[in-house]
């Protein structure tokens, strides 16, 4: 049973994923606000989505915030006889630095965000509990500017030891880098393409000298 829309939205998006990557078997998603990294029973594996996007609302304030620093943690087990699996679910809170209150709160997410989310978890699935090549992990970066820089004291992933990035700043390092090279490649494109054109213009202009000169040549011996 779901406990909150977004809860529904990952169980739906989560179901219908699964069932195109393995229809032969059958996948429960629970989700367990209890689930602590690192801690796993025998045959469980783990997989921790640092950098997931979401949106805060102040139950006590009503304020409102932008993170893209969500730390999600999954747990998963395949039992290969009875073709059947389960994936436990934690998604951390944080806490409203506008009012100071100590009441947690939870994140809602866009459809776009879960399914970005719920296709990493199927990639880590595939690689981690049936041992095949899951394909190319996700990056996703918040629809919305985030609200500035991550403040740990007031994230529960931060105070129960969890260290994670934030994904904006690596991916604008790898694009200023990636921008950098594209910028660097069409200088010297273009220093190239000048110098051939240069050389173009001068051979032609050679050739015609050497036509213009050729007719007056004969021009002068006709006469």
């Amino acid at each position: 049973m779901c406990t909150s829309l977004t809860t529904c939205e990952w169980k739906k998006v989560f179901y219908e994923k699964m069932e195109v990557a393995k229809p032969a078997d059958s996948w429960e998603l629970i989700i367990d606000p209890n689930l602590k990294p690192n801690e796993l029973a025998p045959g469980w594996k783990q997989y921790l989505e640092q950098h997931a996007s979401g949106r805060f609302h102040c139950t006590w304030c009503w304020h409102t915030w932008q993170s893209a620093n969500v730390v999600i943690l999954f747990h998963m087990y395949l039992d290969r006889a009875q073709r059947a699996g389960s994936v436990r679910m934690r998604v951390f809170k944080q806490l409203c630095y506008e009012c100071g209150t100590a009441r947690l709160d939870e994140s809602s997410m866009l459809e776009e965000n879960i399914e970005c989310l719920v296709d990493n978890l199927i990639t880590s699935l595939r690689e981690q509990c049936y041992e095949e090549d899951g394909g190319q992990y996700r990056i996703h970066v918040a629809s919305r500017p985030d609200s500035g820089p991550h403040r740990s004291e007031f994230c529960e992933a931060c105070q129960e030891g969890i260290v994670h990035w934030k994904p904006s700043e690596k991916l604008l390092e790898e694009e200023a880098t990636f921008s950098g090279a594209s910028k660097s490649r069409a200088r010297e494109g273009s220093g190239y393409n000048f110098f051939s054109l240069r050389w173009c213009l001068f051979w032609a202009s050679l050739c015609l000298l050497v036509v213009y000169l050729q007719f007056s040549f004969r021009r002068s011996t006709f006469l």
